[in-house]
């Protein structure tokens, strides 16, 4: 199939909101699939907020077993501080099972924030 659609599976990676405290997506599977991007978006920042993005991975679903990615896995075009009205991008090399997004404070007061996992390399088709 040529088309995009059938070619990709697409997972809700942060849920948009205004965040105000750093916290974590829910795990992503990438059984069936070769490939991870994802796709941050951000809002307004209030009270000068400094939040950042991370990938981190694990063998199990479980939350408490998730670490972050290694800096040779993961390529990224987000900063260390997220910026307003702004998206990025960033993929995931490891072979991991799961992955997830974790965003991060460092200070501030909030930001509206969201994250969209695009999922590639499709082993059955159409993807679901």
């Amino acid at each position: 199939m040529r088309d995009l659609i059938s070619n990709i599976g697409a997972e809700l990676a942060l849920v948009p909101a205004v965040k105000t405290a750093a916290g974590e997506g829910p795990a992503i599977d990438l059984l069936g699939f070769g490939r991870i991007a994802f796709l941050v978006t951000t809002g307004a920042i209030a009270g000068d907020g400094d939040f950042g993005v991370k990938v981190q991975e694990s063998d199990s679903p479980s939350p408490e077993t998730f670490t972050d990615a290694d800096a040779a896995v993961v390529d990224s075009t987000a900063p260390v501080s997220l910026g307003a009205n702004a998206t990025y991008k960033l993929g995931y090399r490891g072979f991991r099972r799961y992955v997830r997004l974790a965003l991060t404070k460092a200070g501030g007061t909030s930001i509206a924030a969201g994250a969209v996992a695009v999922l590639g390399d499709v082993q059955r088709r159409p993807a679901a």
